[in-house]
């Protein structure tokens, strides 16, 4: 089966699981917002297609016990249209390796365990240990703490070799995720081939073994057979500039519409289908919260507050992507943001604990004028990250005005990041 038939069948797959508490909005709001709200766009908005623009946006309606039900708005959402998904695949392998954890049903086995690689094949590196936690060790925990802080690619290497290509895949297929295609490490040189591969990794409790993850090899074609797979009008490659687009069939792919079914999964996990949590335990997904919401510089380990470019607003675009290193203190945005190659997206649940707001937002731009790829000269800082932040306050301003029956309360999301794990 065509990976475009397999996703006309996971839509239909994915709606059912979600079908209870959740519906959809006007077709055509979001492409009236965005109207109104045209002169403040960079001109996005007047040419989508060139900017492979894709927008989700839910509302999130409780009722007098607080329950949540959502209502969901698209604009352009295609799931059959490829975008690279750059870092935001970092997001489910930090789900899955928590759940590979958690289902081994081992004494002594945890996220804090300490992660030990030994026979690493080239050109990936031994784990002997990680200097930057406060132990010097290294962890699933500590990983995860990169990832969501930083987005450190090293850390979802490690996460990469845990789980394994094969079982990563299809654990989130498993789930419903039919789009997931996560074929690759990133930022290393391993081929196709290479990246089926994934070492042995052994966790220890002190000096005491208590858990070893066998070598694997993905033995399945893994690659993508969707629309608009290759990219641009030219690329560098090691020999200099290669007059062809970029084919992307053999790179990682997350459609926009399981990127936020998994957000909604960990942040309402009692909203959605059984089969759809990760399954994982309540202490894993606080962790998990806190830091997806935590700033660089609320962190000791890794301290990241000795480096002056870890802004608050680092890996928070929508809303604060432009000209915000210092975000109020009243709103936190629990996300996974990625970009690369051109392509920016941001997927988050926002919340004003003042305002008593609460939302999903979710999108992907590309900005690449020369359309040139790996040339590093992307339009990053003068239309993506502009673009991220004022779409994300033009919904926040909507979220302001819109009337609610019940005001939610989001005490369950107040977190003391002071706290230590």
């Amino acid at each position: 089966m065509s990976l475009l038939k397999a996703l006309v069948l996971a839509v239909a797959f994915a709606s059912a699981l979600f079908a209870q508490n959740f519906s959809k909005g006007d077709p055509l709001f979001l492409k009236k917002l965005l109207e109104e709200n045209r002169d403040s766009l960079l001109g996005v908005t007047d040419n989508p297609s060139k900017y492979k623009l894709q927008i989700l946006y839910t509302q999130i309606e409780r009722d007098s016990e607080n329950n949540p039900s959502f209502r969901t708005f698209s604009y352009r959402v295609n799931d059959t249209l490829y975008f690279y998904p750059a870092s935001t695949v970092k997001f489910p392998a930090a789900l899955i390796a928590l759940e590979k954890l958690n289902e081994a049903g081992i004494n002594g086995l945890n996220r804090n365990s300490y992660y030990v690689v030994d026979t690493p094949f080239s050109p990936t590196t031994p784990v002997k240990g990680d200097v930057t936690s406060k132990n010097g060790k290294a962890s699933i925990a500590h990983y995860i703490k990169k990832i969501l802080l930083v987005s450190d690619n090293d850390a979802y290497n490690r996460l990469y070799d845990f789980t394994g290509q094969k079982e990563l895949n299809e654990r989130l297929h498993q789930k419903g995720f039919k789009s997931v295609r996560l074929n690759h490490r990133l930022s290393m040189a391993l081929d196709y081939e290479g990246n089926r591969f994934s070492n042995e990794v052994k966790f220890y409790n002190d000096s005491a073994l208590v858990y070893v993850s066998p070598p694997k090899y993905n033995s399945d074609s893994v690659y993508n057979d969707m629309y608009g797979l290759f990219i641009g009008l030219a690329y560098i490659g090691a020999d200099g500039v290669i007059k062809r687009p970029l084919d992307f069939t053999v790179k990682n792919y997350i459609s926009l519409t399981d990127l936020q079914k998994m957000l909604i999964s960990v942040m309402f996990p009692a909203a959605v289908n059984p089969a759809m949590r990760f399954s994982f335990s309540e202490s894993d997904r606080q962790f998990l919260l806190k830091y997806m919401s935590m700033y660089p510089r609320e962190n000791d380990y890794p301290e990241y507050r000795k480096h002056s470019w870890y802004t608050d607003n680092y890996v928070k675009f929508l809303m604060f992507g432009d000209n915000y290193p210092s975000i109020p203190g009243n709103i936190r945005i629990f996300n996974k943001v990625g970009n690369a190659y051109g392509f920016v997206i941001d997927n988050a649940y926002v919340a004003d604990f003042d305002a008593g707001i609460e939302f999903f937002l979710s999108a992907v731009i590309y900005t690449n004028e020369d359309e040139i790829l790996n040339d590093d000269r992307y339009e990053y800082e003068t239309v993506a990250f502009p673009f991220m932040a004022r779409l994300g306050r033009i919904i926040y301003r909507y979220e302001l005005a819109r009337e609610r029956k019940n005001k939610p309360d989001l005490n369950e999301f107040r977190i003391d990041y002071s706290r230590p794990d």
